[in-house]
Formats: structure tokens, sequence, C-alpha cells
């Protein structure tokens, strides 16, 4: 009797995925791990980083069978729908939200609830500053497509990583690369937990002291009629343009209409709370399951985090550079850093604009004027998102 409960010990041991599972599943958990420690203990874009890394140790448990990247990734291109039935576990069911688009926009309609667009109103030369940083997304395109390792459609899934803008990412890849998903998303996430590190080298680089320390005018008050009129407006001019841009610019007016208009104030405070963290919860666990062992331990893997670095660098150096060329164009009146906030890492960059301006002149306050480029960054992001799919899909 003993003896049978030892071999059953040791049957069990035997079939278990301590002993067959796949050493680079254990590699990836390890990588998870680390993930969650960045989330934790540093505060690394927790709020999107922590539920992919849980996403990511899910998907690589051995013989969980949570996720089937078979099913959604096939030569067809298509979702057998009963297969799904039969064989899906709980994280091919959330991902279903990634598959088919749903999630990204849903974001983007929180992210329109919580947005002031006032800044951009006030001083409207700081779309061009957002249009600017988004140069980075195209010549990382190029850059990809040099290497060899990457088709069109992948190398614009990587480009846009230089947007600064998670949701895009996920969305522009599902459509593009959706077998690129997950390291595309780790390293979009990874690189705007990083503004603080990664940008400053660049904007003090490229500016000198004296258009650091520039003070700009106070911005003038923008009406509530604007504030109204401007996610209408926007909405009609951008998707009659381009029209694949429809389902992010949507939403984002969508959401901003909800807050600026000031008679929905429950919807407007569900899209922006409970609406926004339910969907990142299932955004972040469904696109974490994506980074198994066989897809995210590769070449192509180091090649995304290195191009999407020079990305999100380019974009910033292309937002000082614009910058800069208004100080030279208003006589000394604009200050070249606030073009570092083209970037859509709403608010972090303009946050980092706003302290390296004070580190040259203590009286300097940029947040306010930073914020406008920053919050045309979305909205630039977007567009180059609805033009790479147009082009490349």
């Amino acid at each position: 009797m003993f003896s049978d409960f030892i071999n059953s010990i040791k049957y069990l041991i035997s079939d278990s995925g301590f002993v067959k599972g796949n050493p680079l599943q254990f590699v990836m958990i390890l990588l998870a791990c680390f993930l969650i420690y960045l989330a934790i203990g540093k505060k690394y874009e927790p709020l999107l980083l922590l539920p992919i890394a849980f996403g990511m140790l899910l998907t690589n448990l051995p013989f969980a069978e949570l996720y089937h990247p078979e099913l959604f990734i096939n030569e067809s291109g298509h979702i057998n729908i009963q297969e799904l039935i039969d064989k899906g576990g709980l994280l091919d069911f959330l991902y279903l939200g990634v598959k088919l688009g749903i999630y990204p926009p849903l974001i983007f309609l929180g992210i329109g609830a919580m947005t002031d667009f006032g800044p951009l109103l006030a001083n409207p030369k700081s779309l061009l500053l957002g249009a600017a940083a988004q140069i980075g997304i195209f010549l990382t395109l190029i850059g990809a497509l040099l290497t060899g390792f990457f088709t069109p459609a992948e190398a614009g899934a990587i480009g846009i990583i230089g947007g600064a803008d998670g949701p895009t990412a996920i969305y522009v890849t599902t459509r593009l690369a959706p077998h690129l998903l997950g390291p595309i998303a780790i390293a979009a996430y990874s690189y705007m937990a990083l503004v603080p590190l990664i940008q400053p080298p660049i904007m003090k680089l490229l500016t000198t002291k004296k258009e650091r320390e520039v003070v700009m005018e106070q911005l003038r008050p923008v009406s509530k009629l604007e504030k109204i009129m401007f996610p209408i407006v926007v909405t009609v001019i951008v998707c009659l343009f381009l029209p694949s841009a429809a389902p992010l610019v949507g939403m984002l007016m969508l959401g901003n209409l909800f807050k600026e208009s000031g008679v929905v104030e429950r919807i407007n405070k569900t899209a922006q709370n409970e609406l926004l963290n339910i969907i990142t919860i299932f955004l972040g666990v469904s696109v974490g399951a994506t980074a198994t062992a066989e897809n995210f331990l590769n070449v192509k893997t180091l090649s995304i985090i290195g191009l999407g670095l020079a990305a999100f660098a380019l974009g910033t150096a292309f937002g000082v550079l614009f910058g800069k060329l208004m100080y030279y164009l208003t006589g000394g009146k604009v200050n070249p850093l606030i073009g570092s906030a083209g970037v859509s890492a709403v608010p972090m960059a303009a946050r980092v604009s706003q302290k390296v301006g004070q580190e040259a002149n203590p009286s300097n306050f940029l947040l306010m004027h930073a914020m406008g480029p920053n919050v045309a960054g979305v909205i630039g992001s977007a567009i180059a998102a609805g033009v790479l799919l147009s082009i490349l899909q």
C-alpha cells in the first residue's frame, strides 16, 4: 500500500510541469516575475505592466492551457469559433477583445473622458509639436525594413512604439502583426514608464541653457463652447480624411465630449473609472498572454526592443527640434522643451518638460504649456495609426 502511494507521488512529479515543462517557459516566468517587480517595486506603469506581467506568467505555466496562439495566429487569419469553444482557455476568451479590436478604443474612451484639451485650444500651434513627435514612427518603420528581419506590416507595428501610446500600439499590432503583440506591447509600456530617464538627456543635448530658461506667456482662457465643439470637429475632419483612424479618434473624442458637455456626469465618471479599470485589466492580462516563449525569445524580440527605443528617442528629438524652430520663428517666445511632450505619454512627458525647465530656471512653469503638445500627441499617434493601417493593412 505504501509502495503504491510512493509510486503515485513519483508519477505525479514526473508528469508535472516541473519535469516536462520547456526550459524556455521557465525563463519567461522569471522575466514575468522581474516585470512584476518593476511594476510594484519601481512603480513603472503599474496599471498595465502588472496585469501584462501576470498574463505572461499565466501563459507560460506548463500544461496550464490558458492560451492557445494557434487559434488566432494561423494561415487563414480567421478564428474558428467552434474550435475556440471546444479548446479555448480563459485567456483565449479574454484575448478576443484584443483580436477584435474592442479593448483599445474603449481605453481611448476613458482617456478622452479624463483629458482636458484646453491647453491645446489655447495654443493651437502646439498641435504641430504633437505632429512632429510622430516622425519617429515613420523613421523607425524605415529602419526596421532596412534590417531585413521584418515585413512592411511588422515594421509598421514596431514603428508605432514611437508614439508612446500603449493602446494605439496594441491596436495597430493586432491588425498588422499579431504574432509580435507581446514584445511590442511590453516594449511600448516599458519605454513609457522610462520617460523620466530617456527624455531629459535628449532634451538637454538638443537645447541650450538659454533656450531652456525661456518663460512662456500665460495661456488664454478657453470657452466652454470651444471645448464642446472641439471633439465634434476633430472627429468629423479626421475620420473623413482617414476612416481607419475612426475607432480610436472617435472613442477618444466621445469620451472628451462626455467630459466637456457637463450633462452626462454619471457616464463620464463610469468611462474614466469603472469601465477604464475593467478594460485595463482585461487588456493587460490578454496582451501578456501573447508573450509565449516561442514568440518572445528570439532575435526579432531583441530587435524590437532596440528599434522601439530608437522610435521613442526619435519622437522626442523631433519634438524638441520643432520646438527650437518655433523658438526662432517667434523670436524666443516658445521654450523648445515643450516639444518633447509631443509624444503621447500623458501626463508624464509634460511633467518631464516642466522638471527640465525648472532645473534651468526655477521660476519657469511649463506644465500647462507642455500639456498642449502632450494631448496633441494622443491625437497624432491615433492619426499615425490610421495612416499605417491604410497603407499596410
